[in-house]
């Protein structure tokens, strides 16, 4: 496992570091009204997490699924960037990471251009981003880039870490709930990233670093 020293953090996005739901849920009715296919964008945005085809199955004839992920992807610049927020805390435990000397990098299942969009809007700046992963398939860019730490809001994402040999840091502001979070093997819980940045410190010292 990589240093504490000089730590490598990566970040989920959607509900980690961004509350996602106005510009997802506007994406999606903007997708149905283009489409002439009900979506029912306020359930959607309570299931937030995993990639985008696993959630238009739900919506669209398997066999539609693939051009209606290709138009909602290129919809979603329109809809959902404006309307996304960053949480409460995001920005402070990215420069956390920096403070400390270390590296940050974004692991999201979003379409990775569309996630760099949102960065760029929000003006939170990581080292690198990588999009189209989910679950345990952020092992390999976790594992790729020496990430110590990863930080997410679902248990995929604890899965992800835990795949890749880093700690896992759970936040609960997505739709697991803590215990849940807990049972799945993250080895923090945390009520946000407001806490993180004194999470870190605690660690790095305890590590004697």
């Amino acid at each position: 496992m990589p240093s504490t020293s000089a730590p490598t953090v990566g970040f989920d996005l959607d509900m980690t570091l961004i509350d996602s739901r106005p510009g997802i849920r506007a994406c999606y009715l903007a997708l149905s009204e283009r489409t002439g296919v009900y979506v029912d964008a306020d359930l959607v945005v309570t299931r937030l997490g995993p990639p985008l085809t696993e959630e238009l199955v739900n919506w669209f004839p398997a066999e539609e699924v693939p051009a209606a992920a290709d138009l909602y992807r290129a919809m979603y610049p329109e809809y959902a960037i404006a309307p996304t927020p960053a949480l409460t805390g995001a920005r402070e435990a990215v420069a956390a990471v920096r403070a400390a000397g270390g590296r940050t990098m974004v692991v999201t299942a979003k379409y990775e251009p569309n996630a760099k969009l949102h960065l760029a809007h929000l003006g939170i700046e990581p080292d690198v981003v990588v999009g189209d992963l989910w679950a345990e398939d952020k092992a390999r860019a976790l594992r790729e880039h020496g990430a110590h730490i990863y930080v997410g809001d679902h248990t995929g994402d604890v899965r992800g870490a835990r795949a890749a040999g880093a700690l896992s840091v759970a936040v609960a502001t997505g739709p697991c709930a803590p215990g849940e979070l807990r049972a799945a093997g993250a080895d923090v819980v945390l009520d946000d990233l407001t806490g993180f940045p004194a999470w870190l410190d605690g660690h790095r010292a305890a590590a004697g670093v």
